[in-house]
């Protein structure tokens, strides 16, 4: 493919994933004007959606989806009650995601996370959410076929273009495939590859996120001592905006319908300046 053809394919396809403690105002209308689809609010974005309704409010066209809602820390019944009054406002802007989260964080009562989703499911269709209007949270084949049957589709966290093949594969042609995608904006490798591994530390200790590296091909010592270099290329892909760029097209190649993006910044850069030099790479602003 080449550039024009990726940026081409790019534009109108790639969305932010943002903490919730960087999500503000600002942030949101900033990337709005640089050209991104989307903000998916990471962190597990409270009960009331206020976060959410914030970025709503301050901007025009962008979609705000939640990445995702902590099943086990947010009722859903004040999630639903908070879904109809973001919807009355926003309708098809906002998306509401939901998930299990990890099971070291819900204690003994994560062990059936399946059926855990399934009954919070019949709690927001009992409350009046459309099922076309929320995703969840999915890696494994269970859920990825649950996000089929009960939603709009998927948002996977913490995966390569090939878990977006084989996501596509079990979701069907229909369903929203979003996965998330972590990048390293730095060419030098060995920065590149330390900036990496800090941020992958945490998730490469939780059950859920090893379990379905190991399901990818990886094995038990890539994932230890901070992730082996293969595995950390290949969760975190680094260079210049140009090279990035390539591995946001890989994912929707594959399948995606759209990459969101989480920037691992550099010591002492912004979010918002990363942003814009991988928004004028990719070239996803409006045509003139």
């Amino acid at each position: 493919m080449t550039t024009d053809a990726m940026n081409t394919a790019l534009r109108g396809r790639v969305g932010v994933w943002l903490r919730r403690g960087t999500a503000d105002a600002g942030l949101a209308r900033h990337l709005e004007d640089l050209g991104y689809s989307s903000v998916w609010i990471g962190g597990s974005p409270a009960a009331d959606l206020a976060v959410a309704e914030e970025l709503l409010d301050a901007t025009a066209s962008i979609r705000i989806a939640t990445g995702v809602v902590n099943i086990w820390r947010s009722d859903g019944w004040k999630v639903a009650e908070s879904y109809v009054r973001v919807a009355e406002r926003y309708g098809d802007r906002f998306l509401l995601g939901i998930g299990a989260g990890h099971p070291e964080v819900a204690g003994p009562a994560a062990e059936r996370p399946y059926e855990a989703v399934s009954r919070y499911l019949d709690v927001l269709d009992q409350a009046g959410v459309p099922a076309d209007h929320r995703v969840l949270a999915a890696l494994g084949p269970r859920m990825l076929r649950l996000a089929a049957e009960r939603s709009r589709g998927a948002h996977p966290f913490l995966v390569p273009p090939s878990h977006t093949r084989d996501a596509r594969a079990l979701l069907g042609t229909g369903p929203l495939l979003v996965p998330e995608q972590r990048v390293v904006l730095e060419s030098d490798r060995d920065t590149a590859r330390a900036l990496a591994r800090a941020s992958l530390e945490r998730y490469l200790q939780l059950t859920n996120y090893r379990t379905s590296l190991l399901r990818q091909g990886f094995r038990e010592a890539d994932l230890d001592h901070g992730g082996s270099d293969w595995l950390v290329d290949e969760l975190v892909p680094f260079g210049t905006p140009e090279e990035v760029a390539g591995r946001l097209a890989d994912h929707l190649g594959a399948g995606a319908d759209e990459v969101a993006v989480q920037l691992i910044p550099r010591p002492g850069e912004r979010d918002a300046d990363g942003f814009a030099r991988l928004a004028v790479a990719l070239q996803i602003g409006a045509a003139e």
